[in-house]
């Protein structure tokens, strides 16, 4: 059923897409992706570094972050930051939260998977509204239906009935194909306004348990306690009232004074920005995040993404980063929960692979992490997928965090999934059969939809 789901979901988008390109263009308007660098071919970094004497002295953080400045982004301080590596690091760490919490949780996700997990959660978070706490959660509605396990009717009629506020985010009505594109795809939990978590794991018990097809599920979620959250809380409420027509907020949303930020542990580190890609408000955000970071690189570029078609823009700042001496090392998972997207993984991996970059394929089951290392200084951490859903249509948010041990840890987890890794070298290439090879480039033929 997933499956056709998928097959369904891809013919719909296809459709759209052609009749978008069909529309004739404005006067001046030109049907090609923006980038950072439209303005200089050449590689925009290199160039700060040659003809500014002081900007040559900055590390690749300082001038992301001065990128992130002038863009509006805030860059709060102070914030407390745990990796969760696992599905059983992520729950335990979110059920603790909640069982705290005094005012508020709200949860934002792609889907709400109908089993253990969930059944737990909802249990939770029914008692917690029983106390008076206030709960809402928002899913995506394609999410839910492309779910092997969807919540039913049933099933949100007894959680509102129990006090948990459940929402459908852009439910499917006629006609069909206005709903393609921009979906909800984040995954935010704010806490009383001053935990958030966020990151590439939905509600599912297969986090912990693995799937029979494709074994274990590797992915990664960080809890931020800090004013950081409060840009969770905004990026939730604004998808929340819009969905809604309510007009959620106010002080008990954001707790976080400033007499209480000056309060704040001196955290040495534990900078976060919160950039979320919002279709028509802020479509290019996360994109070209992405590529302002791989610019800045000096040294080394470490990233995990598992349906990895990247835009011809992340393909040209990752060949730019090459050329300029950047060790660029990507991890593809071996195996998928999905068809099709993947060969078309290996293809673009087989290009940037051609191009310099050092490309790892991870054999330790279904890599679904979407997690970036730059220089060893800066990560991200996020529900970003380098495709372009992810980068051109729906609603994504990532933490780009300027903290040494957090990036360190990541950097870690990388190393120790390359030793359970097979370096995708041409003779692996090879290795895949003449038709997955054509299946590969057949697959990337589609790009613009995958």
């Amino acid at each position: 059923m997933k499956i056709i789901c998928q097959l369904i979901y891809k013919v719909l988008c296809l459709a759209m897409l052609v009749c978008m390109t069909a529309m004739p263009a404005k006067a001046g308007e030109r049907h090609e992706e923006p980038s950072l660098s439209t303005s200089c071919p050449e590689d925009t970094n290199t160039m700060v570094r040659t003809t500014d004497t002081v900007k040559v002295q900055l590390p690749s953080d300082s001038i992301f972050a001065r990128y992130l400045r002038q863009q509006g982004y805030v860059i709060t301080p102070h914030n407390q930051l745990t990796l969760l590596t696992s599905g059983r690091s992520k729950f335990e760490s979110l059920f603790h939260e909640i069982r705290n919490a005094r005012h508020q949780v709200h949860l934002e996700y792609f889907n709400f998977r109908s089993d253990s997990i969930a059944k737990e959660l909802f249990t939770l978070l029914a008692e917690k509204a029983k106390e008076g706490v206030k709960v809402r959660a928002l899913f995506d509605a394609f999410g839910n239906f492309s779910n092997n396990r969807p919540l039913r009717k049933d099933h949100l009629k007894m959680l509102n009935e129990r006090g948990v506020e459940i929402v459908k985010f852009d439910p499917f009505r006629f006609p069909y194909i206005n709903h393609v594109f921009s979906r909800d795809h984040q995954k935010i939990v704010v806490v009383d306004g001053k935990v958030g978590y966020t990151g590439g794991m939905n509600i599912a018990d297969y986090y912990i348990n693995g799937l029979p097809e494709i074994g274990p599920w590797r992915d990664m979620h960080v809890r931020i306690e800090g004013p950081a959250a409060e840009y969770l809380q905004k990026a939730f409420l604004h998808t929340w009232n819009k969905e809604t027509g309510q007009h959620i907020g106010g002080e008990e949303c954001f707790p976080l004074d400033k007499d209480s930020l000056a309060h704040l542990p001196d955290v040495s580190g534990g900078r976060v920005a919160i950039v979320q890609r919002i279709p028509k408000e802020a479509p290019k955000a996360v994109r070209e995040a992405y590529i302002a970071a791989i610019d800045a690189a000096d040294r080394k570029i470490q990233l995990i993404n598992p349906y990895f078609t990247p835009t011809r823009s992340i393909r040209k700042a990752i060949k730019r980063a090459v050329k300029r001496g950047v060790r660029v090392e990507i991890m593809i998972p071996g195996k998928s929960d999905i068809p099709f997207t993947p060969d078309a993984g290996f293809y673009f991996a087989n290009r940037l692979r051609k191009a310099g970059a050092h490309i790892y394929v991870f054999n330790g089951g279904f890599h679904h992490s979407k997690i970036m290392m730059v220089d060893d200084r800066f990560c991200t951490v996020g529900s970003t997928n380098l495709n372009s859903r992810s980068l051109r249509y729906d609603y994504e948010i990532n933490a780009f965090i300027f903290d040494l041990p957090t990036t360190a840890e990541l950097t870690e987890v990388f190393r120790q999934d390359k030793l359970n890794s097979t370096v995708y070298t041409r003779e692996e290439h090879l290795k895949r059969s003449p038709w997955k090879r054509f299946v590969g480039w057949f697959a990337h033929l589609f790009t613009p939809v995958l």
